[in-house]
């Protein structure tokens, strides 16, 4: 069982969200503790048990680092979270206008109309996500140390607004024509959440390169 508990590594996934929501300084300390513990498991309870456990303690450390990155700089967090929700608001309307701009410029419409009816439904969609992934990534460069928390952050008050929205109208209209929509919205908020996963990842590449002789 030793050998098996010496060769038995932590689920690599939960390893690199971790290390997501991590100080570099702090990621090496955390996943440490957390492989001491996960091989004893391995050895006492089996590697099933081990994995299960290590899943739960990623969730619960992950709970841990999103409040305390917080509690440390709120006001910076909130003013990354703010700036990215006002940087939206002015980038989500900017694919709209290009493509009926462009559909214009050339007469789409008449030409070619089957490119039309895609230029204007899932090509705006479309440049809604790449405008979603640009506010992402600006949101991380903001908040330095804390690129996924202020990047998750605004995702969940997208999300929280968009639910209330989406029950009022419902409730008022009966009318949940728009909800076909949603799949689009989630599209918006997970490409958010790559944006700062490709700022976060590039910083910390970035930091632990070995300088050149």
């Amino acid at each position: 069982m030793t050998s098996q508990a010496h060769f038995v590594q932590p689920p690599r996934f939960a390893i690199w969200l971790v290390n997501l929501f991590t100080a570099g300084e702090e990621a090496e300390s955390i996943l440490g503790d957390l492989v001491e513990e996960f091989s004893h498991l391995v050895s006492k309870s089996g590697v099933a048990f081990a994995r299960r456990w290590y899943w739960r303690q990623t969730v619960k450390t992950i709970a841990h680092l999103f409040g305390s990155g917080f509690r440390v700089a709120p006001r910076s967090t909130t003013a990354a979270v703010v700036g990215g929700f006002l940087l939206l608001r002015f980038v989500s309307g900017l694919p709209e206008r290009a493509i009926f701009a462009v559909v214009e410029r050339y007469r789409v419409f008449d030409r070619h109309f089957d490119a039309y009816v895609f230029l204007a439904t899932d090509g705006i969609a479309i440049g809604h996500v790449l405008a979603s992934l640009f506010v992402g990534s600006v949101v991380a460069m903001a908040a330095k140390r804390r690129e996924m928390i202020a990047t998750t952050m605004l995702v969940l008050v997208l999300v929280a607004m968009s639910v209330v929205g989406s029950l009022v109208m419902v409730s008022r209209t009966g009318d949940g024509s728009f909800l076909w929509m949603l799949p689009w919205y989630f599209a918006d908020w997970f490409a958010m959440v790559i944006g700062a996963v490709i700022v976060r990842t590039r910083r910390s590449a970035a930091t632990t390169r070995p300088s050149a002789a």
